[in-house]
Parts: C-alpha cells; structure tokens; sequence
C-alpha cells in the first residue's frame, strides 16, 4: 500500500486526514495513532466514547507501518504472521464503525485544563482539540533515526540514503549497501537478497548483534557468493547528489569505493518524549508510571497506554497495550459519563454492541 493512499473497504477508505487547524471538541484525545493507540478507538467505541488521534506521522501505523511495513510480526493472537502494514490495516478496519478523527504530521505542543475540568490540546499547527479526556500512546515518543556521520549525507536521503524499508520495491535492482549489525540489518539484507541486483552488508566488526538465525543466514548467503560481508566504517557518500554512486569503506583490511544506488543505515533509532515531557506527568526513566488498575498517569483524566508507560512487570508488546486500553476505556467512561451507569457488556452475545459495529 503506498503511504499517501488510505486503504479501501466497499465502502470507501479506512480513514480520512482532518486538514490542520480549527477547534474541535470530542470526548477523548489520544496522542499517538499506532496500533494500541488504533485499538483504544474501537474499546472507547463500544462505550459511546469519540475520539480524536493526533500524530506526527502523516498516516495511522506508528513504528510499524513507518519503519517495517513490510516485515512479519509473529505474536499477534489469532495472525500467526501479519505484517506492520496489514495489522494497521485490520485494526482500520476494525474501528471504522468509530468515525474517528486524524490530525496527521502534527505534535502535540501544549496541554492546559480548563475551569470546566477539561483539557485543551494544541498541535504546532494550531489545531485545537478539547475533552475531559487525554490518552497517551505514542510509544517511546517521537523516533528519529541515528545517522552515520558522513558528509552531505542529508543532500543524499530520501533518493538514495534510507533508514527504513516502507516498500521493498523501491529495491528492486538496485545495487545495495546494507549498514549495521542488529536486527533490522540483518532482517533486511536478507529480505532484499535476490530483490536487489546486489547485496553489501557493512558492519565494523564481525561480531553481530542480531538473531543467531539471521547471522547464520547472512554467512551462508555470503559463502554461495550472493552477497558481500564487508568489515569497515562508511567513510564518503560518492556521486553527484542526491544520486549515488558508491560508497566509501574503509577498515583494517579493506580501503573500497563500493559501487551504490542506494544505501540502508541501521543505526538504531533515538525515542524522545518531546513535548509530552512537559505534559506536567511524573516520569520514571522517560516513560510516564501508571496503575494496573485503569492505566491512568499521576494526572486524573490523563492516562498512558502502550510502549510509553511503566509499571511493574511492565511488557512491550503490542499485545500488552491492547489489554491496556481495554482496562483504560472504563475508567475514560466514568470521566466523561459520570451520570451514566457502566455496563459490561460482550460483543458475542450484546446486541447493542454488535448494532454500534454494523454485525447485528
């Protein structure tokens, strides 16, 4: 799926992007549009709760349809394999009964409560969004890749410097130079071998970090002679930007102008909090501490699910904010429908439920 093309279902596509600015009141807030973020749409749904996202992102998915769309996540219930992009896309179609709203490729800046008890949300593009409500799911925060040290390197990105695959396509018979030693270096040389017409890995060592499988894979793609392992530091970017021609690598043993179209750096990502950091919120080593109980922050009325919060025992697992978000969205109700009594209801057998869902 190309990232500026929503999905589609019979009836017309997943989500629409709310254009930036103007006021708007809802019932709950939720700072960041990833897939527990995406699935607390459809638990405060089933309780009559709208909501509106806002992300920095300029489409739903988070970390896994911005950084591996394409590459299969295994512990999802009931998907013994799905993809970053196709669990986004389910998770769309789950909540489109919800009509939520998106406000994309905006942060939050500010957050203030007003004397009616509710709280005001502003974007740095002047989007003004207000509920008695605040969700935080924006993972580890804002991610921003680390870069390799390399002269004009910004001159090359986007056309020919990358620092994750969104299409594998985009690969196709290009000649590829791979850097890193971790996971998402692994992952993708493999991935792109027999994709790219060729494959270098460069890593400074011969020692990697990544699954023992994934390096054994490598080595043996490299004894059949359908890639190179070289051992060395990225040193020049070669070619008239944004066009690349080779890449410059340099080690113990090897001094080599590698010839490049394209080159992935898998450097590891920098997670910051930004703005949500000065939300007011205690902090324990830059995540926001919960309870267990209903997932809400040391603030009444703003609670934090996903890869952002802690608590003890604390799992990162897409799995994990799922559960959360179930327990947050009913304390969410006795927030916003303090005079309304809460239900427990199943959607097996609630035909209530099953009408706001479209099923009965």
């Amino acid at each position: 799926m190309d990232g500026d093309t929503p999905p589609t279902q019979p009836g017309g596509p997943l989500y629409t992007a709310t254009p930036p600015g103007g006021r708007h009141e809802t019932d709950a807030i939720i700072i960041g549009a990833g897939p527990v973020g995406l699935f607390a749409v459809f638990e405060l749904g089933l309780l009559d709760i709208k909501a509106h996202l806002v992300d920095v992102l300029d489409r739903p998915g988070g970390q896994c349809a911005e950084l591996y769309p394409e590459k299969p996540i295994y512990d999802i219930p009931a998907w013994p394999i799905i993809s970053g992009q196709e669990l986004t896309d389910r998770l769309l179609e789950q909540i489109h009964p919800f009509n939520p709203t998106f406000h994309f490729s905006q942060m939050a800046t500010a957050l203030e409560k007003g004397e009616d008890g509710k709280w005001t949300l502003t974007t740095e593009d002047n989007t003004v969004i207000r509920a008695p409500v605040v969700i935080i799911a924006a993972g580890g925060g804002s991610f921003q890749p680390k870069k390799p040290p390399l002269k004009d390197l910004e001159a090359y990105e986007d056309e020919s410097v990358f620092y994750a695959v969104k299409k594998m396509e985009r690969f196709r018979g290009k000649k590829l130079v791979i850097a890193g030693g971790g996971d998402s270096a692994l992952d993708w040389t493999i991935a792109l071998n027999g994709v790219a017409e060729s494959v270098t890995l460069v890593h400074r060592r011969d020692d990697f970090r990544a699954a023992p499988h994934s390096v054994a894979r490598m080595r043996e793609l490299v004894a059949a002679g359908k890639m190179r392992l070289i051992i060395g530091d990225l040193k020049a970017l070669n070619g008239a930007a944004p066009k690349l021609e080779s890449v410059r690598i340099e080690g113990k043993d090897v001094a080599e102008d590698v010839p490049a179209d394209m080159l992935l750096a898998f450097y590891g990502l920098t997670m910051k909090l930004g703005p949500v950091a000065e939300f007011g919120l205690n902090l324990h080593e830059n995540l926001i501490p919960v309870d267990t109980e209903k997932f809400e922050t040391s603030t009444p009325t703003i609670f934090a699910i996903g890869d952002i919060n802690w608590y003890p025992g604390k799992l990162k697992l897409i799995l994990s904010g799922f559960h959360e978000a179930a327990l947050m969205s009913q304390q969410a109700f006795r927030y916003i429908f303090p005079d309304r009594k809460l239900r427990f209801q199943y959607t097996t057998s609630s035909s209530d439920l099953q009408k706001k869902l479209g099923v009965s």
